[in-house]
């Protein structure tokens, strides 16, 4: 952890907002080779019952884990990371994208570790909050 601070349950860590585009998305496509047209034709998204493209579940899980990778310093600090998705992530075809806010609370603390549950939300087309992450988890070494 780089807060010297003493480490408790319901310690909040630093928020992050990120953006995720089309291009995000064919760029995760080449790296993980996810073909799949969900991520890239809204025709193909709308006729599964998306409301358009969606991004990869994978790159939305690993960009939620920046908020404790980015607060632990250290990327290999983390032991375990599990998570259940609640809501597809729709990416418009702009330049703007979807933007992904997430936060992240000290739910457990040991010696050794400290358990770390990871919310994630984007803005529905209502303007309302959509989480999109269920139960995000992860664990990471205090040392």
């Amino acid at each position: 952890m780089t807060d010297p601070t003493p480490l408790t349950i319901g310690t909040a860590l630093p928020p992050l907002t990120v953006s995720l585009t089309r291009a995000d998305l064919v760029r995760y496509a080449g790296a993980s080779t996810d073909f799949n047209p969900i991520h890239w034709s809204d025709r193909m998204a709308r006729r599964v019952g998306m409301p358009s493209v969606i991004a990869h579940g994978m790159l939305t899980m690993a960009t939620a884990l920046r908020v404790v990778t980015e607060w632990v310093g250290d990327p290999a600090k983390v032991r375990s990371y599990s998570c259940r998705f609640t809501s597809p992530v729709p990416v418009p075809d702009d330049e703007v994208g979807t933007e992904l806010r997430i936060s992240a609370t000290v739910t457990g603390v040991t010696d050794e570790t400290a358990t770390v549950t990871i919310s994630a939300v984007i803005t529905g087309p209502d303007g309302e909050d959509v989480k999109v992450l269920g139960q995000a988890v992860a664990e990471v070494d205090r040392g």
